[in-house]
């Protein structure tokens, strides 16, 4: 079976060449400081998950919500209905999953020091700039995971048919998941900063 010709079997092959070339980097005689453990395997799940869940969320809001404006303006075009039926469906199925395994895993690489992060250290003897970034993420993420799960999909849900609605509620709905996805979009940017700079330092 060519793995190109499924989204499965490209990242079933993704994940194998990434440990094929850890493995081979761990074996490599030339960096014996390089391990594998645990922590790096959450780091990485954790990034991974991350890219598909903001990508997809900018995708949302760069790409399919304006575009999905702009259709139901043009009264002579092909309209929305494409889009509703088999695109959304499945980009927020993705969506709303990977938001989850991002949080899971980014809790799983904190470990002992959960609770430091989420109290941005202030519970320590000493001030953490660390924790005290890595924390901010953290709520900023946590938040966003909320609105994934609370605010969007039951929305979504009604939108899309999926949960039976009233014309007036499917337009509420519009609004709720398009503010809560809104409201994402721009936690989005300090989270990322917050997440990168507790590791390499914030960019001023």
């Amino acid at each position: 079976m060519n793995p190109l010709n499924s989204v499965k079997g490209a990242i079933a092959t993704g994940v194998v060449i990434a440990v094929v070339i850890a493995l081979l980097i761990h074996e490599w005689p030339a960096q014996p400081g390089i391990q594998l453990s645990m922590l790096s395997l959450a780091r990485w799940l954790h990034i991974l998950s991350g890219v598909m869940w903001i990508g997809l969320l900018y995708y949302f809001n760069v790409v399919q919500i304006p575009g999905l404006a702009v259709a139901a303006a043009d009264s002579g075009g092909p309209g929305s209905a494409g889009i509703s039926k088999y695109i959304a469906p499945r980009a927020l199925l993705w969506f709303r999953w990977a938001a989850l395994a991002t949080w899971l895993t980014g809790a799983w690489y904190l470990g002992p020091n959960f609770v430091n992060a989420f109290t941005l250290g202030l519970l320590l003897p000493q001030p953490s700039t660390y924790f005290m970034v890595i924390g901010i993420g953290a709520w900023l993420g946590t938040i966003m995971l909320f609105n994934v799960w609370v605010l969007i999909w039951p929305n979504q849900k009604k939108i899309l048919g999926i949960t039976p609605a009233t014309d007036a509620e499917k337009a509420t709905a519009r609004n709720t998941a398009k503010y809560a996805s809104r409201i994402n979009f721009i936690f989005s940017i300090p989270m990322l900063m917050c997440m990168g700079g507790a590791m390499h330092g914030l960019p001023f």
